[in-house]
């Protein structure tokens, strides 16, 4: 008996519309079939009062560059020019006039705060600030305009303060007496940790006070009616 024969006709081409189409209906099947299945999840975890934690995979360097990052420009100086106000202002819009503004945000970021600093921070005034960084403690409990001038301060005059150390220290001498040892005892290893830790001691001597203060008018009370008894 002779084999039967296959058909060898072939499958009637699809054209591109229908390509698209085929395409779009099971992306659209596919995502609907994520968010069915994220919403079950969701309101597994809801009732279970469990929540998924979703951990972000560590890339290195290589592999980041291997996705062809888009470069982003150096744009400091036009973020920078773009703040300033009044006299800088000013003073920038008349740098920028001769050349073109776009010119002008080409020049390099160290450039920039060259001519920034020797326009508007001459020495005299330079002298001035480190003196008052020099001279900075802080004013009653007002911790935290100390800390706002004192990082300020330390931005502007750098050299006063080259490493973490030594900011430490510039930091650590500007508190009250009475808890500076033991800001220098708890050997804070950056600003932020020493920021932490003398606000606490604060916290601490306020409450202390306040709770002496208390004491000290019950004492007073105490006393004038005792006193008011006795001449009764």
């Amino acid at each position: 008996m002779p084999p039967k024969r296959t058909s060898t006709s072939a499958a009637p081409a699809m054209t591109q519309a229908a390509i698209k189409k085929l395409v779009a209906n099971n992306v659209s099947a596919a995502l609907g079939a994520q968010a069915a299945t994220m919403a079950n999840t969701d309101n597994t975890n809801r009732n279970t009062g469990e929540r998924e934690v979703h951990v972000a995979r560590k890339c290195s360097y290589n592999e980041f560059m291997s996705c062809q990052p888009i470069n982003f420009k150096d744009c400091k100086v036009k973020f920078a020019t773009g703040t300033l106000t009044e006299e800088a202002l000013s003073w920038w819009n008349y740098f920028a006039q001769p050349i073109g503004i776009e010119e002008a945000y080409k020049i390099t970021w160290v450039e920039f705060k060259k001519l920034l600093v020797k326009k508007h921070c001459p020495r005299t005034e330079v002298q001035k600030m480190e003196n008052e960084f020099y001279h900075l403690t802080v004013k009653g409990n007002d911790l935290k305009t100390y800390v706002r001038r004192f990082q300020e301060l330390a931005t502007l005059c750098p050299t006063m303060v080259p490493n973490t150390e030594k900011l430490i220290e510039a930091f650590i001498g500007g508190l009250p007496r009475s808890i500076e040892g033991n800001v220098t005892a708890s050997k804070p290893q950056t600003l932020e940790e020493a920021i932490n830790i003398t606000q606490r001691l604060m916290d601490q001597v306020t409450r202390n006070n306040s709770v002496q203060g208390t004491n000290d008018h019950k004492r007073k009370f105490d006393d004038r009616r005792t006193f008011n008894n006795n001449n009764y």
